[in-house]
């Protein structure tokens, strides 16, 4: 059979390898809809793990390698590559490095493209100083340029499309709205005096005490949960095998209700609809900051510990303003979440200090919202390099 995308010239040609399951995938997927859908870019996302591309995207699962959804091409990097020319902008995600006969070919292209180091997102304050950096390939007539995601106008910003703050603002401002959202998910009817709470974690040492905890709650505790990889633990702890999608379990004041993988639009309304996300890695974690809703982030591990300084690099500028004790219980919480402490004892200071929480995450996600978003910064600074 003829490949119908053999003849499809992108303008925009994004590499990604998935490194932490769905950070990469998901940070490359939403750029590329969003450089597809609100830019009028054509745009060619290659792929290399496919099984974890059909969790967020179905429409890969039945896919033979390659498929158009959203308005973006989609095709499986497989070694060796395909063929193909690039396009007039090429988009290393994370330092993926594209395959040496496609540089090749990008540096025979005339004019040869723009390339773009997308880099992992910091807080830390050297990032402003290395964003749009040029480096010139050491054999061929190509330059890099490193481009960083960030929270200050020094950065390229964080990814957000047109009209999802309305949309946020439109469910969060109308019980009906949200109620009708979560009964669709399968939710149910949440008490009106529950501390309603998402969970998307990696493994958790202080899981099974945190939810000893709240099951002992004078509050009642509705805990959704996700399928992903803390999974196995919340089943551990509720004593059952496993806790497949649809499962509601009751142990004390805790209810956990097991939802199935959410699409990325589904998810962000599963964030917007809580009143604390747990969050892990990259995507998740930008998209808990645009929900306005207090939350932890389960930052990805890395060697040496080099994790912990970009942790605290992101607390120093988002506790900025808020008052030192509750500060103070979002940092601990924080913390002893990625390791350092017990987060069952540092709940209660940090469970008394969500009013203040929420008004601080709400007025830190409009100070975000006035930096220009990660899209259109980086469509500008092609734009003023495309020969």
């Amino acid at each position: 059979m003829t490949d119908p995308t053999r003849t499809y010239q992108p303008d925009w040609d994004i590499f990604c390898r998935v490194v932490d399951n769905f950070g990469d995938i998901g940070v490359c997927w939403r750029l590329a809809r969003d450089l597809a859908s609100h830019h009028g870019r054509s745009v060619r996302l290659w792929v290399d793990d496919w099984s974890a591309f059909a969790r967020l995207c179905p429409a890969a699962a039945g896919a033979p390698g390659h498929f158009a959804e959203n308005g973006v091409e989609v095709r499986r990097w497989t070694d060796p590559l395909p063929p193909v020319e690039p396009p007039a902008v090429v988009i290393e995600a994370f330092a993926c490095d594209v395959p040496a006969p496609y540089l090749a070919a990008m540096a025979a292209r005339r004019p040869r493209p723009v390339w773009i180091n997308l880099e992992y997102l910091s807080a830390e304050a050297w990032v402003g100083e290395c964003h749009r950096l040029a480096s010139p390939h050491p054999r061929l007539p190509l330059v890099k340029h490193f481009f960083f995601p960030g929270f200050a106008p020094d950065t390229g910003g964080l990814l957000r499309e047109p009209g999802l703050l309305a949309a946020r603002d439109a469910l969060q401002r109308d019980p009906a709205v949200r109620a009708a959202w979560l009964a669709a998910a399968g939710v149910g009817t949440v008490p009106a005096e529950a501390c309603l709470i998402s969970l998307f974690s990696y493994e958790q040492a202080g899981l099974a005490a945190l939810l000893q905890h709240w099951s002992a709650s004078p509050r009642p505790v509705w805990l959704l949960v996700p399928q992903g990889r803390v999974v196995p633990q919340v089943a551990a702890f509720l004593g059952e095998a496993d806790a497949p999608a649809g499962g509601h379990h009751t142990r004390g004041a805790l209810t956990v209700v097991m939802l199935p993988f959410l699409t990325q639009d589904g998810y962000d309304r599963l964030l917007w609809s809580c009143d604390v996300n747990f969050v892990r890695g990259e995507d998740s974690f930008v998209r808990a900051q645009w929900a306005a809703r207090p939350f932890v982030w389960h930052i990805y591990a890395q060697q040496d510990d080099a994790h912990r300084v970009k942790l605290e690099a992101f607390l120093e500028r988002y506790l900025a303003g808020l008052a030192d004790d509750a500060a103070d219980a979002v940092r601990g919480l924080w913390r002893a979440w990625n390791g350092d402490g017990e987060a069952a004892a540092r709940w209660p200071a940090f469970a008394a200090a969500l009013p203040r929480v929420e008004a601080h995450t709400r007025t830190w996600a409009e100070a975000l919202a006035c930096v220009p978003d990660l899209t259109t910064t980086l469509v500008h600074f092609c734009e003023e390099r495309v020969e």
